[in-house]
């Protein structure tokens, strides 16, 4: 949704006081270029808080960091406003604090309306002189993530057939056997972040660019709650340490979904060609297709508009949250530490039949809601 514009016209820029504002953003009725200034300011600023500067840094110690994408307005956008300050630092210095590795992570095998991996080359054009690479969802029955895999759908490779299925198709099958869409929704998101991990770690990157706006990480600070899954929300929603050693950073956290949409529609590159729209949800029609991801989406998109103040109370007040100790032990999926032990439904869910999981996996409560078909968005 774009960002509210002006109403009155001919009214002045606050920031500039010469050319015409064209939108309000947070009070202020800004120009264009203020306003395109202002929301890469507040990607740099995050950045350098980072330490992700080029101020007495040698070539040699440049740091990897590794920026997934999903073609969507945030990570896109993200993208963007990195490659710029980039060019900035190579100008100004002739080096630069950091390298950008841009990862995609192909899951059209279980979501067939998503992007192709050949959008990733028209990124490339648009955006040259880092890395990109793309891994297949399907990668999770690949090294490390096979076990993993094996405990989801304990039924898979029992039957003579199975064991000659492709990674593909043992993939199919196992969101086939997933009873919800918000089930789905949870798994494929998991096994993203699994995989651009393993990935960064493979790939020396220190680092993790998550492109969450201030409106995603409210979003998803209460769908993981919801789902059962609010004990990793310092990890989810905040910058730090993730348990798997490689560090999250948000540096979109400062700004809202609305005004990274008004940037794209502003830019004069082709930014916006490269971003793919949402599908639009309506609630009231389809709910039992909804997801409580895609329901607390589309909640805070309307919310940003009246009440910005809201989104981001939400979003700071979870990334206050305190962190489990890493001596916990860690769900097998999702790789969160979960305290005292406290495992599966049975653990947090009060007196639950806990038979879903009979090989005794490691899961935390809202992974086992999610394998077990209990992550209904409606009773």
């Amino acid at each position: 949704m774009p960002a509210k514009h002006v109403e009155i016209t001919g009214r002045p820029c606050k920031r500039c006081k010469d050319a015409e504002a064209c939108i309000v953003a947070r009070q202020e009725p800004l120009c264009r270029d203020c306003f395109m200034n202002y929301v890469r300011t507040k990607a740099v600023k995050r950045m350098e808080s980072y330490s992700y500067t080029a101020k007495n840094r040698k070539m040699q110690s440049e740091r990897r960091l590794l920026l997934p994408v999903s073609f969507g307005v945030s990570s896109t956008t993200l993208l963007s406003l990195l490659h710029a300050q980039l060019e900035r630092q190579r100008n100004k210095t002739g080096r630069t604090g950091y390298t950008l590795h841009v990862l995609f992570v192909d899951t059209s095998v279980v979501e067939p309306s998503v992007p192709d991996v050949q959008m990733l080359e028209q990124l490339r054009d648009a955006f040259p002189g880092h890395e990109y690479s793309s891994v297949e969802l399907s990668s999770v029955y690949q090294g490390d993530l096979q076990d993993v895999t094996r405990e989801l759908d304990p039924s898979l490779e029992q039957e003579p057939e199975d064991a000659q299925m492709n990674p593909k198709e043992k993939l199919e099958k196992l969101f086939l056997s997933l009873s919800s869409v918000t089930a789905r929704a949870d798994l494929i998101s998991i096994l993203r972040r699994r995989l651009a991990v393993r990935f960064a770690q493979a790939n020396n990157c220190s680092d993790i660019l998550w492109g969450d706006s201030t409106t995603n990480l409210a979003a998803r600070a209460l769908a993981e709650t919801a789902k059962g899954r609010g004990f990793a929300l310092p990890w989810l929603v905040a910058d730090g340490v993730s348990p798997s050693g490689i560090a999250f950073r948000y540096p979109l956290q400062d700004v809202y979904k609305k005004e990274l949409v008004a940037y794209t529609d502003m830019a004069s590159s082709p930014l916006k060609q490269l971003i793919q729209p949402e599908p639009a949800m309506d609630v009231a029609i389809s709910a039992k297709n909804t997801t409580i991801d895609g329901l607390m989406r589309q909640y805070f998109d309307s919310v940003q508009q009246e009440y910005p103040g809201i989104v981001a109370n939400v979003a700071r007040t979870s990334s206050r949250l305190e962190a489990a100790s890493a001596a916990d032990a860690q769900c097998r999926l999702c790789q969160m530490p979960v305290a005292d032990g406290r495992f599966g439904i049975h653990g947090w869910g009060g007196d639950q039949d806990n038979s879903t999981n009979p090989q005794g996996a490691k899961l935390c409560y809202g992974c086992e809601r999610s394998i077990s078909g209990g992550a209904e968005l409606m009773p």
